[in-house]
């Protein structure tokens, strides 16, 4: 855990923001001692939200499985995909 006193971004934002971008990581920061915030960088947080939608729809894909939801052939999927993708070119 990469840990940082709020202060750092007071007395030194830009070089910060770089220690963000570089590190690709959330940062913890402190006040008085104690946790106060987490920052990252933007890029990072776009791909932490993609895992954690991705994660939702896994769960629920593996629940309609385990009550026994009916699944799609490979070959149904594939229809289904240039179905759509030839109706959005029209």
């Amino acid at each position: 855990m990469n840990i940082k006193p709020a202060t750092t971004i007071l007395q030194d934002y830009n070089g910060f923001s770089k220690y963000c971008h570089e590190l690709d990581e959330p940062v913890v920061l402190t006040r008085n001692g104690e946790a106060d915030l987490v920052v990252m960088s933007h890029e990072a947080f776009r791909r932490m939200e993609a895992r954690i939608k991705l994660q939702s729809k896994l769960l629920i894909a593996e629940k309609q499985v385990a009550e026994g939801a009916q699944l799609l052939d490979h070959n149904q999927v594939i229809a289904a995909m240039r179905r759509k993708i030839n109706a959005a070119k029209e």
